[in-house]
């Protein structure tokens, strides 16, 4: 594939390209280009000059035209799912599943903006009015990651095309090929040419162009901490806005009265999804020395049944982990453990044999008897291993669990709903479930404390982070 920018299907500056490889075979599927600061100022003309036009639309247009691109999205859905399986690996459910959302978030967006209204205070001086109004921000860089590469770029694209911006994509190096479909798909929906391009390469050096040209008024990010303290410090040598959904380390906390039917399903299906491999995972638990046996068994269990496959095999649960990188992180964490003396319960090794021999296969691996100190309980995974470890109080729970630079989401399963609220109110958390793991909804605010992000997404207050506020103060006589 080529570059989408300003309308048409672009080639590179240069003749650089990289592969795009199926994670389960190890096959390449296609290649991108490898583009660079060249490339990025061309995609950045092209939205700067779109945006003069676009941020003009009266929103009810901008609301319909972004409808219409949900509804052709869906339409397509079949087309898109198989194709991020393809790059991904995650089963063809869960990819379907990712396309289906993200329209649903477009619609949420589209409505959203419909309702967007400035203000005009009584001051009640004669002759005097005072207007504060919201206009658009500007370009937008939106950078998403491997993991949920639709959803995560439409928690951006979403936000900022329905209130006037326009957008540059850099999608993972990984998963780029869905992205650079969406494009396109944005334009046959009837989008004008460079309010949405979409350009592909390294993030150190297209990435670096992108956050460092200085035209673009935002950066919208997700992806790790580190990369986002580095775009950060870039970002402020022109003062950008950005919005930062970074890393997270979350928690679990399951209490000795948790209703184990719940807590023990919502934990494995939270914590293996997509390989493991999302920032708001479940990455360790923390479970009351009461019920700690009862807990481990009944997990291991669940987990054990779980089917590892080429996600394109119908009933498969889990695929492969997307490169080699992230791969390893999961079998130096289980070492760690091991090596200071935790045990498996569950899973703890590379798949091999058979199909499994040309993936990045982990099985679903659940740790038992953990500490703090051990890697699976403080540094980030991003893989399907999961760090279990016993709890005598309450009070040494919640400590064990804001004990993090982190502050991502939370976990806590409790049948007595006061000791639950208050668990969730102490958690250092931007998000927190209680008693199930259910969606991250359209209409709440998604984002984390600490180093985990700055902002929001999703949500009205998702949608404010894309505009300017200005007060015009107005004589009448």
């Amino acid at each position: 594939m080529e570059f989408f920018i300003d309308g048409k299907w672009t080639a590179a500056l240069t003749s650089r390209t990289m592969p795009v490889i199926n994670p389960a075979t190890g096959e390449t599927i296609d290649s991108v280009p490898l583009g660079n600061a060249a490339d990025a100022d061309r995609a950045i003309v092209a939205a700067a000059l779109a945006f003069k036009q676009w941020r003009k639309f009266p929103m009810a247009r901008r609301a319909k035209l972004q409808h219409a691109a949900a509804q052709r999205l869906r339409e397509q859905a079949d087309e898109f799912a198989r194709l991020l399986t393809l790059e991904l690996g995650r089963p063809l459910a869960g990819s379907k599943i990712e396309i289906e959302r993200s329209a649903d978030l477009l619609d949420y967006f589209a409505e959203e903006g419909l309702r967007l209204c400035g203000e005009m205070p009584m001051i009640n001086e004669e002759n005097e009015r005072v207007l504060v109004v919201k206009e658009p921000v500007g370009v937008v860089i939106a950078i998403a990651p491997f993991n949920y590469p639709i959803t995560l770029l439409t928690f951006k694209l979403g936000a900022a095309l329905i209130t006037g911006c326009s957008v540059v994509a850099k999608p993972a190096s990984d998963t780029p090929l869905t992205t650079l479909l969406l494009a396109e798909l944005f334009h046959q929906a009837g989008y004008p040419a460079g309010v949405f391009n979409a350009i592909t390469g390294s993030g150190s050096e297209l990435g670096q162009a992108l956050v460092e040209h200085p035209t673009p008024r935002k950066i919208a990010f997700t992806g790790s901490s580190q990369a986002g303290k580095r775009i950060a410090a870039m970002a402020a040598a022109t003062s950008k806005r950005l919005t930062l959904e970074m890393g997270g380390q979350s928690p679990a906390i399951v209490c000795r009265d948790a209703d184990l039917d719940i807590a023990v399903p919502a934990l494995v299906r939270h914590a293996f999804a997509n390989s493991g491999q999302f920032c708001y995972r479940v990455n360790r638990i923390y479970a009351a020395r009461e019920i700690y046996a009862t807990f481990i068994e009944r997990l291991a269990q669940a987990t054990a049944a779980l089917k590892v496959g080429n996600g394109l095999d119908p009933g498969c649960d889990m695929g492969p982990m997307v490169n080699e990188e992230i791969f390893r992180t999961s079998c130096e964490h289980v070492e760690d453990a091991l090596a200071s003396g935790a045990r498996v319960a569950s899973g703890g090794k590379r798949l091999c044999g058979g199909d499994y021999g040309r993936g990045y296969f982990f099985a679903p691996t659940v740790l038992v008897d953990t500490s703090q100190s051990m890697k699976i309980m403080h540094v980030e995974t991003f893989g399907p291993v999961v760090g279990v470890m016993p709890f005598e109080s309450l009070s040494e729970a919640i400590e064990l669990a804001n004990d993090s630079p982190y502050g991502l989401a939370g976990y806590v399963f409790s049948r007595d709903l006061s000791v639950a609220l208050r668990t969730a109110e102490e958690l250092e958390a931007g998000s927190v479930w209680v008693n199930n793991i259910h969606r991250s909804y359209n209409m709440v605010p998604f984002g984390g404390y600490k180093e985990s992000g700055v902002g929001r997404e999703k949500s009205r207050h998702g949608l404010e982070q894309y505009l300017e506020l200005k007060t015009i103060y107005l004589t009448t006589a």
